[in-house]
This record gives C-alpha cells, structure tokens and sequence, in this order.
C-alpha cells in the first residue's frame, strides 16, 4: 500500500503545538484565551489513538489543526511527513464529523453522501473519476452498506449513518481517519460494534485511526492507546493505564463546573486502610491526593 520508507515515518507527529484564540473582550486590547499548550505527541502508522477530553479541552482546535483548518500558531504538525494542508490536498486525511440531524434531512440516498467525498474534493463538484467511484464502491462494500446504496440517508439507523460517514471519508483513499464523538445517539451495543469496526477497518487497509471523544467507554473500547487531553496532554497510556488520579486531572475542569473546587485523592480501594472511606461513592476532601 505504501513504500517502507513513508512506514518509518509517523502517521501524525505533534511537535510543541500551542494555540489561543483572541479574547472576546470589548477595547483595543482584550488578550487571549489559550487553547493548546506544548501538545507533542506522535501517531504512528496503523495505530488506533483516542483523545479524551471535557468539552473545551481543545480537542475541537487540535482536530481543526490536523486538518488544516487553522494554522498552528506555535510547534509543528506533520502527517506523514507533509504540512496539513498538503495532507489535505493529497487526500491523505479523512474526517468523519459528528453526526448531524441536518446532514440526515438532505434528500440524498446513501451512495451520493458517500460521493460526497471524492467530489467534495474537486472544484466545482466535477465528475468523478473511474477510481474514485471505484473507491465509493469498495469503501461501501468494506463498511457492509452495499445493499443500502439507494436507501435515503434519512431512512438509516445511527450506526448505519455512522458507517456512511465513514465510507465517505474513506473513498477519498485517506491513510488517516479522524473521527469527531463517533458514537453520540448509539447504544452501548453499537459502540461495542464500532470499536470492532475500526479494528476490521485498521486491520484490513492499515489505516490510522484518531478517536476524539468525552465518553470514555468509546475511547477504551476503540483505542490502543489514549492521550488524555485537557489544554495540555496529562497523559497518553493504554487503554488500562488509565488511572483514577488521571481522568480526575482531566475532567477536573467539569467536575468543578458542578460542584466548586474539587480536591481528589484517587488510590485503589484495596490499598485504602481509612475507615471513614467506604468506596461507594465519591469523597471530597484536601489531602493532596495523586491529581
């Protein structure tokens, strides 16, 4: 599929990437709110990666920044080996957005949303090419939504819709699947069924494979490793290495939206000999705990 010496290259490689946005503060000088910091982290070929993150974490700007949708004010962004915007150009990045009720209302039928993605890609709508219908045709088959060709995309279950959208961001040939909530309106039967999917998908084409979710029983499922985000990486471990100290650094953010300033002291309940812990529901107090 590719020479070996694009292998030894990283799928994605963040080097010290920061971003802020201007603040939205009256006068000539309202400052900035800052986004990313020091975000270095490297994907390689055929991996699958989840980042996990609260709403604001910067998840949504770094996803822009991938592909190319805003510029990288500080660091570096390589996918494989090229600048986002000529991984864009050469189709080397595919993105599956969240799924919208808008883009089910559209009076289209499964095989023209998968089209979607190679002529979305040429000036003007132009006529596809025989290896790009090609591409529409086998991205169908491999995601098991042949026999749903004609079906209106209004007609389709969420996780019908959801491989849809996949098969649209792969028929443009991507090396590279970038995935936005993937599993938001799916079951937990579903999302065990997508995490199956994607390995089917990584297996199969090599494709890498970038989850960026808040659900955390997505990202384990989906994930062979997990870059926890929060304006900074705390963490990038297996799936299993996700401690209580970790997720409570991640989410802290959330947490204190709800309750005020949180203190945790995260430790196993095994190793915990202090009766007035009973480990049946969540205890806040100031011990300076591991987060």
């Amino acid at each position: 599929m590719s020479d070996p010496a694009t292998n030894a290259t990283p799928a994605i490689d963040y080097v010290g990437v920061g971003f802020a946005y201007p603040r939205p503060v009256a006068g000539a000088n309202g400052g900035s709110v800052e986004a990313l910091r020091d975000i270095t982290l490297r994907v390689e070929p055929g991996e699958r990666l989840g980042i996990l993150g609260p709403n604001g974490a910067g998840k949504t700007t770094l996803m822009r920044i991938t592909l190319g949708l805003l510029p990288c004010q500080r660091g570096a962004v390589r996918i494989f080996g090229r600048t986002p915007e000529q991984a864009r150009r050469e189709r080397l990045i595919g993105y599956v957005p969240q799924r919208s009720d808008a883009e089910l209302a559209f009076p289209i039928s499964v095989r023209q949303a998968v089209e979607l993605g190679p002529a979305g890609r040429l000036t003007g709508f132009a006529r596809l090419s025989p290896d790009d219908r090609r591409r529409v045709e086998e991205s169908m088959s491999l995601l098991g939504i042949a026999d749903l060709a004609d079906r209106p995309v209004g007609k389709l279950s969420g996780g019908q819709f959801q491989r849809t959208l996949i098969a649209r961001a792969l028929a443009v040939g991507a090396r590279v699947l970038l995935l936005d909530e993937p599993t938001v309106g799916i079951d937990v039967t579903g999302q065990r069924r997508f995490a199956e999917l994607l390995t089917s998908l990584r297996d199969r084409l090599g494709v890498t494979i970038v989850v960026v979710s808040h659900d955390l029983r997505t990202i384990a499922a989906a994930s062979d490793r997990v870059a926890c985000l929060s304006r900074t990486l705390h963490s990038h471990v297996a799936p299993e290495g996700l401690t209580p100290a970790v997720l409570a650094e991640v989410f802290r953010h959330d947490v204190e939206g709800v309750f005020g300033e949180v203190h945790v002291d995260a430790h196993p309940a095994a190793d915990c000999d202090d009766p007035a812990h009973h480990h049946h529901h969540h205890h806040d107090h100031a011990k300076g705990g591991g987060a």
